[in-house]
């Protein structure tokens, strides 16, 4: 067995493993896709990639080969700003901002195309939310402002939080893995890494995590999502040769995700497996996007040795 594919799968391996390691008292305890604790366990979940990145480093010292020094292996895995720092931060910038716009556009186009029904005077959707919540509404506060504040923390707060548990992933599967797959051509390293991404979250998705009314079979619909958003995270990897433009882009997601739970309709719940973000329209959208930016951006291979 070459070295990569021995690195490959030991990468592979000790993320999945973890991965299923640390969800297993979900399993275990069939905890409900609401629970605390399913946030609480997702968020462990994101940082196995970083330990398979890790565990590939201390395999690899325990072989007699000729081992990159830490500052290069730094370079090659994104962890440093890349060539140009000022553009590596330009492009933070833009994860930052365009991230929520993108979240704002599909979830226009889900209402232009009829599929989503918006309620942004009376905000039934977050009032039912609110009411149905352990500690009910906060006395003294109109849901509308209460509204108003978690779009704005989630706009300016909310991403550079999420982008700490972002790097356990990131670190994984856009720093490590995708230069690892380049040699496959662009589009398929896209589409593979893509794939093992969203196979990754199957601990969550086979209980119908993101899309409850599918069950299981939210685990290959996350799939089709993360193919999607992958492009545009490795669009940004690897136009800048960093990591931290695709951290801080999913944790801007993570953060604007659920703006659509803050508009929608209580008499007509949002269908998130074809609204929003995470829907088909939204992956669609990502697709587009991720496409024009490697048609008229182009980026820079990656250094082929290994890393």
């Amino acid at each position: 067995m070459s070295r990569r594919s021995s690195d490959l799968r030991l990468f592979l391996l000790a993320a999945f493993g973890l991965s299923w390691l640390v969800a297993l008292p979900i399993w275990l305890t069939d905890v409900p896709l609401g629970s605390p604790l399913i946030t609480l366990f997702g968020g462990v979940m994101m940082f196995t990639p970083a330990l398979g990145v890790l565990a590939v480093r201390l395999y690899g010292r325990r072989r007699e080969e000729p081992r990159t020094t830490r500052r290069e292996w730094a370079r090659r895995t994104g962890l440093t700003f890349g060539e140009s720092r000022g553009g590596t931060f330009a492009l933070m910038a833009l994860a930052w901002l365009g991230t929520p716009l993108l979240v704002v556009v599909a979830i226009a186009l889900s209402a232009a195309l009829g599929l989503l029904a918006v309620d942004l005077d009376g905000l039934s959707l977050f009032r039912a939310a609110l009411a149905a919540g352990p500690g009910g509404q906060p006395p003294g506060m109109d849901p509308a402002t209460l509204a108003a504040v978690q779009l704005a923390a989630a706009l300016l707060i909310a991403p550079l939080i999420n982008s700490i548990a972002a790097f356990g992933e990131e670190w994984g599967w856009r720093g490590w893995l995708l230069p690892r797959l380049m040699p496959l051509g662009t589009s398929r390293a896209l589409l593979v890494s893509g794939v093992i991404w969203g196979a990754w979250h199957a601990p969550l998705t086979l209980r119908g995590y993101n899309y409850p009314q599918l069950g299981a079979w939210a685990a290959p619909m996350f799939v089709v999502f993360c193919v999607a958003y992958g492009a545009l995270l490795g669009w940004l990897r690897l136009r800048s040769g960093s990591i931290w433009p695709a951290v801080i882009g999913h944790g801007a997601l993570n953060a604007s995700g659920s703006i659509i739970l803050l508009v929608g309709d209580a008499a007509h719940p949002p269908n998130l497996v074809v609204a929003g973000i995470t829907g088909l329209v939204g992956s669609a959208l990502l697709a587009v996007v991720a496409a024009a930016l490697f048609r008229f951006r182009p980026v820079r291979r990656p250094d082929p040795v290994a890393v």
